[in-house]
């Protein structure tokens, strides 16, 4: 063991140059796959966290101060009359899907409003009459949102129904555009690690060819002969990820928990768990772009 440990950093002594490449390279491709993996799991507590909030409103036809619509089912100068209102409310609570459904007066609506634009110049802007009285639905399952629409869609007296996922689901495409290019980037520069690492290690075997040679000959074994290379490689390997979860903790740190959930606290923000969950993916990935690229590199070199 002396003797393999004495190899390696011989060898790593003489590749110093090649080493520090290789652990760069590594570096900056596991610090991007670990942002493609911390990315993944923030994009999925967001759906989560939002979904389970969505509701469906269902707005009832209105002649918004002496205006008239035709929209929906609505009839035109007409709004939806108490017995349209009951049976909707009837109707959208016998649903399976349905876990309660909630009446919003016009009244409430603008009192919602004051609150909401209390400082903006448009308060002044709209009154009483610019409301519509609606249905808030909240959904047993949010996933399934589809049938309550479809529903509320087709019942007189309703003149549109706003579903939060039409809001949500191009955000979520956005994010989901950047992680998965996030992730494609970082696996060619993952690939490009191995090649790096294989060509090094090639390398390393092909100077000490005969040393290799005279081992063979005397019966050393192949994992003896293979060992120090795999040691060099692991050991860029380890550097590697240690400096990308280094990379990975100070962003965390400063970027999601010092900033972004202090500023936006109405969001489900990754943590430290999920950190840890990204760093053990790395480790495990970086051990195999350590190991792999090497016992192919070195598989030639074993044979006399």
């Amino acid at each position: 063991m002396r003797h393999t440990l004495s190899e390696t950093w011989l060898s790593l002594r003489r590749n110093v140059s090649m080493t520090v490449s290789v652990v760069v390279t590594m570096w900056v491709s596991l610090s991007l796959f670990g942002i493609s993996l911390l990315m993944m799991q923030q994009v999925n507590l967001m759906k989560g966290y939002w979904y389970d909030k969505i509701e469906i409103t269902v707005y009832l036809c209105s002649t918004l101060s002496g205006g008239s619509t035709t929209a929906g089912t609505c009839e035109a100068g007409q709004e939806t009359t108490d017995a349209q209102r009951q049976l909707i409310q009837q109707q959208l609570t016998a649903n399976p899907d349905v876990a309660s459904v909630i009446y919003e007066s016009k009244e409430q609506a603008y009192a919602e409003f004051q609150q909401t634009y209390k400082n903006s110049p448009i308060l002044g802007t709209l009154g009483v009459d610019q409301m519509q009285d609606s249905f808030r639905v909240k959904l047993v399952d949010p996933q399934n949102y589809q049938g309550v629409v479809s529903q509320a869609q087709t019942m007189q007296g309703v003149q549109s129904v706003q579903d939060l996922r039409q809001v949500l689901d191009p955000l979520f495409s956005v994010l989901n555009g950047l992680r998965w290019g996030t992730m494609i980037l970082a696996v060619l520069l993952l690939f490009a690690a191995a090649l790096q690492i294989g060509n090094t290690i090639r390398l390393t075997a092909f100077t000490r060819r005969r040393e290799i040679g005279i081992m063979r000959l005397v019966g050393a074994s192949n994992s003896y002969i293979t060992l120090p290379f795999l040691l060099e490689s692991l050991v860029a390997g380890i550097l590697g990820v240690l400096a990308a979860a280094a990379t990975l903790a100070v962003a965390l740190k400063f970027l999601i928990i010092d900033r972004a959930q202090v500023s936006i606290k109405s969001l489900a923000w990754i943590g430290w768990h999920e950190f840890f969950v990204a760093i053990l993916v790395l480790g495990v990935v970086g051990v195999i772009l350590a190991v792999v690229p090497t016992l192919i590199a070195t598989r030639r070199y074993l044979r006399v």
